[in-house]
């Protein structure tokens, strides 16, 4: 494991790279090229020599490992499509929308959707031979944690999931070591990073160090002190105090969609015939996926119209229950200011987007209608 001070640092605790790009390049590709997702951080970014880099796996073992890239590269390879998603995205319409919350203002932009390659968690900790019976499974905990750099609110990054879900086979959680074919990025965890797909951003731990199994999840402050729902009557950081300990950390995403094209507060000039084309991306809730609609509607709810939704070329019939849905509509609309068009999504499982969820501190989760609002549309 490479030391914080023998490794080159971009950035700093103070003022951690978190951007997000244009949404029209944003939704240009059904794969996120690297350079064009989102980037989100809690401290410097890292660059890491991939031949000294190992990462521990400890704890309920009864061989405890220390594994090269190189090691990491002989377990059988997985390729993943899956959406890696801020718990933030979206919270500058829970801001405004509702009322003021605790975090980075990040408007719809906090997503990108990724082919992600590696080991299966589930294989490594197999090779580790696990001390835990499948009875207990449930209630031990599998920690990650980065020691690279400080962070923000810590001296280290971690987070941790349910055993039971990194051993399920249909879980998907890999050991990350190629995005969209290529070695990781620093900025996007390179050597090695976690995926878990369906579930906030948070986990999925970047220039992993560790993995342990434990009785406990994660004591680091972001999967204890950070990114959960708490209830409404947590109006403020001393009134959170009493909620971390009793709310659990968010684990899946909700159901989503976002209007990407055109943007709020833009002119649109109408066709001959008096349509417009709207685009978009549609997130699935967890591992509920695929999408199955996206709807649209230019008047206020009342009525909708079905979007058509795009299938991204570059899967190769790879599984899409993780994955977002580029999509797009021709709607009509009358001219004038003030115009707005709203979507709404649902998923393999049945599960529909909501037109507005329930205010929370930390902003985390937003999943009301997507909308383009105030469109002066002549």
């Amino acid at each position: 494991m490479a030391r914080a001070d023998t490794i080159k640092l971009e950035y700093s605790v103070e003022e951690p790279l978190n951007r997000e790009p244009e949404m029209h390049e944003l939704v240009s590709s059904f794969l996120t090229e690297d350079g064009k997702g989102y980037d989100r951080n809690h401290g410097p970014i890292p660059h890491i020599d991939k031949e000294e880099h190992r990462v521990g796996v400890d704890g309920l073992v009864k061989k405890e490992l220390s594994l090269s890239i190189e090691e990491l590269e002989k377990f059988p390879q997985k390729s993943i499509i899956c959406a890696l998603q801020c718990a933030g995205n979206r919270r500058h319409t829970m801001r405004t929308k509702l009322k003021e919350v605790s975090g980075i203002d990040w408007f719809d932009g906090a997503v990108m959707n990724c082919s992600w390659t590696g080991p299966l968690l589930r294989d490594v900790l197999t090779s580790a031979s696990l001390k835990v019976p499948e009875s207990s499974y449930a209630t031990t905990h599998v920690a990650f944690a980065c020691f690279q750099t400080p962070t923000q609110e810590d001296e280290w990054y971690g987070a941790s999931l349910p055993l039971s879900r990194v051993m399920d086979p249909e879980s998907g959680i890999i050991l990350a070591l190629q995005m969209n074919g290529k070695p990781l990025s620093p900025n996007h965890g390179a050597p090695v990073r976690v995926i878990t797909p369906g579930i906030a951003g948070a986990r999925s731990v970047k220039w992993l160090d560790r993995v342990t199994v434990q009785t406990c999840e994660s004591d680091n402050f972001y999967q204890r002190h950070d990114y959960k729902i708490l209830p409404p009557e947590a109006t403020c950081k001393e009134e959170a105090e009493k909620w971390w300990d009793r709310v659990s950390a968010l684990q899946d995403m909700p159901i989503n969609s976002v209007i990407a094209i055109p943007a709020s507060s833009s002119a649109i000039h109408l066709s001959p015939d008096g349509t417009t084309e709207v685009k978009g991306y549609a997130l699935p809730s967890g591992s509920d996926g695929p999408i199955t609609k996206v709807e649209i509607s230019t008047d206020e709810g009342a009525t909708w119209q079905l979007a058509e939704l795009l299938e991204g070329r570059e899967t190769d019939g790879a599984e899409l229950k993780w994955a977002w849905s580029l999509w797009r509509a021709r709607v009509k609309l009358e001219r004038g200011q003030g115009r707005r068009v709203l979507s709404r999504a649902t998923d393999t499982s049945g599960n529909m987007q909501m037109k507005c969820p329930e205010w929370n501190l930390r902003g985390v989760a937003y999943n009301g209608y997507g909308e383009a609002s105030e469109l002066n549309v002549v």
